[in-house]
Formats: structure tokens, sequence, C-alpha cells
């Protein structure tokens, strides 16, 4: 018989082999989570009673010491038999969609900047989640899943946009989605995943926002711009996009569209390693310090690199932004930390 994990009041069976953050999410009981890779410790839970197995939970992640206090990574943990688990100073009655497994058919593959792919999948079967999560697709041939963010409004919820950037020698990336893919294929993983997301319609203030993202860590953000402008048209929204040159750009038709039908969205492209008199020079984080005296009553969004969204952070605090407000979501590609 399986283990069952209990929190708050709710019991759930773990099977051999899922995390404990898996076990709940598919259960539809919430709890944070944010990498699932066990590098950010954002699931970090307290184990109450049982005995669990920390897996490949990292010490830089979860000491030594954390583990004798009985700390664990829920992405990375598995319960040995019953286990009660408490959330550390989270709010357990947050609402969630259901984990899923997902199954689907490649609908298009498109070269949209320099090493960037737009990847479109037709789902067999609709899923629910809030702009800005984020799939895991399990890459052909391996047991191996990757991470995308959505690029997606929770309503386009049978066709699901993904943008990849190339990451040389990359299992996924460029092995997979830059090698061997073509339309037709068919793809499997599950989802959705991650806390950085659009809040429920009801708990939406409509609130100034200001959004930052590098790269391909644009994808998330679109789709949380998109629907906190269908949400409160009048809404003041600042969306920098920082990139290293013009031809790492793309979805530029999509920003002026925006900002054509809302008078309160504006569009900031940002290059770091290039000068071009159409665009601003230097680090999107910088440019939002010369742009916006203060951010009281704003919310933050951050996706990116770590040290882009680390001084995303800094950035927003010194403008006086409420920290509660700051969302951020680090991309650091899984294949770079099996290197690590």
């Amino acid at each position: 018989m399986a283990p069952a994990i209990s929190v708050a009041g709710r019991r759930v069976e773990c099977l051999e082999n899922q995390s404990i953050l898996e076990a709940l999410l598919r259960a539809g009981v919430w709890m944070p989570n944010s990498c699932n890779q066990g590098t950010c410790g954002t699931c970090k839970l307290q184990v109450l009673s049982g005995e669990i197995d920390h897996r490949d939970s990292p010490q830089e992640t979860l000491s030594s010491q954390e583990r004798t206090q009985g700390l664990a990574l829920a992405c990375q943990a598995r319960p040995l038999r019953d286990t009660e688990v408490a959330l550390r100073g989270a709010d357990e009655t947050r609402s969630t969609h259901v984990l899923h497994d997902l199954a689907g058919t490649v609908a298009k593959v498109e070269e949209i900047a320099r090493d960037t792919r737009r990847i479109l999948i037709d789902l067999d079967e609709a899923l629910e989640f809030y702009a800005g999560q984020y799939i895991e697709l399990t890459v052909p041939g391996t047991t191996e899943r990757r991470q995308y963010s959505l690029a997606n409004i929770a309503d386009e919820n049978t066709v699901l946009e993904l943008h990849v950037r190339r990451v040389p020698g990359g299992l996924a990336s460029d092995k997979w989605l830059f090698g061997t893919v073509a339309a037709g294929d068919r793809v499997e993983g599950l989802g959705p995943l991650g806390d950085f997301h659009v809040p429920p319609t009801e708990e939406d203030a409509g609130e100034p926002m200001v959004l930052i993202g590098g790269g391909t860590g644009l994808a998330p953000l679109v789709g949380i711009v998109r629907t906190a402008l269908a949400r409160h048209p009048s809404r003041e929204v600042v969306l920098y996009h920082g990139v290293r040159g013009q031809s790492d750009l793309y979805d530029g038709g999509v920003f002026a569209e925006l900002e054509a039908t809302y008078a309160g969205f504006r569009f900031v492209p940002v290059l770091s390693d290039e000068t071009s008199p159409e665009h601003r020079n230097g680090f999107p984080t910088d440019a939002f310090l010369e742009d916006i005296a203060s951010c009281r009553g704003w919310s933050g969004w951050l996706c990116g690199p770590p040290p882009m969204v680390e001084a995303g952070v800094k950035a927003f605090k010194r403008r006086r932004m409420t920290p509660r407000l700051i969302h951020r979501e680090k991309f650091t590609p899984a294949d770079a930390l099996a290197r690590a």
C-alpha cells in the first residue's frame, strides 16, 4: 500500500517515485512551488511525523542542519511511510488548478529570434491553468522532463505556446526542440506548475504593474499582461524586455497592438550588448529605475536569469514596492544544473 501524506487535514496517497509536491498538487492541494528542481527552496516544508527520503535535495538548498530539524523539499522528497507535514508560513487554503498528465501534438515550430523558437502544442484535452504558470515536457526517448512557461492566457487552454531558447548541448532545447522536433510529433508531460501567475479574478485589485523579462523570460509575462489589461483596461502596465541585441527581440507587433488598444500599457525593449537609436541601451532594471520614481502600491513581476531577477528585486525595493507584491521566477536551464 502506498504511503500517505497528511497536510492541513487532507490525506493524500503518494505513489512510488512520486514527490510529495506532485502527490499534493495532483490531489488539488496547493503548496508553494516554483522551480521544481530543488534549487529555489520555495516548497520547503516541516515534517511533523513519519519518515522521508530526501533523494536529490541539494545541500545548498536544504542544509544538514535543516534536515535534522525536520525540514524537507517537497519537490524532491518521497515518504517512506505515512507522514504528516506542515507548510511553513503559507496560506494553506489558496486556490489551485489540479496537476494533470498532458498529451498533445506539435502543431507548429517557428523561428522568432536568434536561437529562439515558438513551439505550439495542440493538446488532446484542455488544460486549466493561470496565466504565468508552466508545464513540464518529457524529452522523447528519455525519462527526463524540462520546464517551459506558457505564453497563453487562461482561455487559450487547448493550444499551448512555448518560447524556447537554445542551450548549446542541451538535451531538450538543442537536441530535441532545435533538432529532431517536427510538426505532427507527439509530446507528453504534466502541468500546470508554479506560483508565478496572476491571482484569480476576485483577488485582482487592478493595481499598476511593472514587469521585467530577460530573453525568453518574456513568455509568461505575455499572458500575465494580456490578462491584467483585459480585467482592468485602464490600469498602468509597463513591460521591459531585456536582451543582448536586436536579433533577440521578438513579438514587437503583439506589444504594439497592446499599446494601441490600452492607453496605460507601455513596452520597453532594452539592449545590453548593442547600441541602437531605436531602443534603450543597458539593463532593463536600470531603465526601470530611470523611468519610475515610486512604485508604492504597484506589483512587480520578474522572470529571467537569476542575476537579472535579483537585480530586479533590489530595484523594486528601491522604488518602495511592497515585498509581498514582488513576484519572481528565476530561470536556470536544467542542463546547466546537471553540469553544476
